[in-house]
């Protein structure tokens, strides 16, 4: 600009160039809405007419339904593909009540406890221990979780309608338990085999639950 003169003002052309030159500036071009922006923004404005009675053309009711009918719809197909939920598994930190006892152990921990307890030769103790950690696996996988008071054979009935194959290794597993626990009678490695057999099948299967319950 010369010195004492007014400012400069340019003529219609001149002006329509400053501003298309202006315009080009990347700033601009980034701060207008992608395709993808106008895409969300118009169905979040559908969507939001849809509820408040605001869709043009009287067709706000008949959407609505045929909306309802569409997600009932795809419910009732994720209950039959996928079953009920299943429990939330419990984390292998928290207390729970097994068959008399309040237990803070892992189902690993216990395993290891199990095992340790038959190396030597301690076989109530680890017959006890490993059915114990059979139920606590179950619950940490969201199967079956004892109730409170439960006896060990109500639990390996729970148990069987969820590994259905497994029903009879459970009701031996859960007698084996009995026996040692409450009848006092000596536990054997062949009652600890058997108990630790039946933790490892129901570790290895998946259950029932998942593929047929409704």
């Amino acid at each position: 600009m010369i010195a004492g003169a007014g400012p400069l003002i340019p003529d219609g052309d001149e002006a329509r160039e400053w501003a298309e030159r202006e315009l080009s500036r990347p700033v601009y071009a980034e701060a207008e809405p992608t395709p993808l922006d106008r895409i969300a923004r118009a169905v979040a404005e559908f969507f939001g007419n849809l509820f408040t009675g605001e869709v043009p053309g009287g067709w706000g009711g008949p959407l609505v339904i045929v909306i309802a009918v569409v997600v009932t719809g795809l419910i009732v197909a994720a209950f039959l593909i996928w079953g009920r939920p299943r429990l939330s598994p419990r984390s292998s930190r928290s207390p729970l009540e097994l068959f008399g006892a309040e237990e803070a152990r892992s189902a690993s921990e216990l395993r290891r406890d199990a095992a340790a307890a038959a190396a030597r030769g301690i076989w109530d103790d680890a017959i006890i221990l490993r059915l114990r950690a059979l139920a606590r696996g179950l619950a940490e996988r969201g199967i079956v979780e004892p109730a409170p008071g439960a006896t060990v054979h109500a639990f390996a009935r729970d148990a069987a309608r969820a590994f259905p194959a497994e029903k009879s290794r459970l009701d031996a597993a859960a007698s084996a338990f009995d026996d040692v626990r409450y009848l006092r009678r000596p536990g054997s490695g062949e009652l600890y085999a058997l108990v630790a057999a039946a933790d490892d099948a129901l570790v290895a299967a998946r259950p029932a639950l998942q593929e047929t319950s409704v």
